[in-house]
């Protein structure tokens, strides 16, 4: 496989082989746009859309998980780059999240924006189906 390729035309030939059912070549393109771009959505849900349509609810799960973490990561990173160095900042902004219920009593954050929410109810189908099918 050309790692050389950019983000883009991964995923045409991505779509394209999912196109055509090739969805092992599908897949191994998805996943080298992950790599190459983990900050985009889009890879992650055709990869677990073939992972659902393959019956491979293990690998989708471990997307998801995969997914969720780096997602959330994300976002309290860019929280913590608005918050800045300042004390003061940090302390109101607190106080502020708290009080809309977007953190919990400890600072811990209760919402995350989308995908996340999505694929925390994808997450908990997926758990249910890999408990039915033992």
């Amino acid at each position: 496989m050309n790692t050389g390729r950019s983000y883009k035309e991964l995923l045409q030939e991505a779509s394209e082989a999912e196109s055509n059912d090739e969805l092992k070549k599908a897949s191994k393109f998805y996943k080298e746009a992950i790599k190459k771009n983990p900050s985009m959505e889009y890879p992650y849900d055709r990869l677990m859309i073939i992972y659902r349509k393959q019956k491979n609810y293990s690998s989708e799960l471990k997307l998801i998980e995969e997914g969720i973490k780096y997602f959330q990561q994300q976002h309290e990173n860019k929280q913590k780059e608005l918050i800045g160095s300042s004390k003061k900042i940090a302390s109101l902004s607190n106080a502020f999240m708290k009080s809309v219920g977007l953190t919990d009593k400890k600072g811990k954050n209760v919402y995350y924006p989308e995908p996340v929410p999505k694929w925390q109810k994808r997450k908990q189908i997926v758990e249910k189906k890999i408990k039915t099918n033992k």
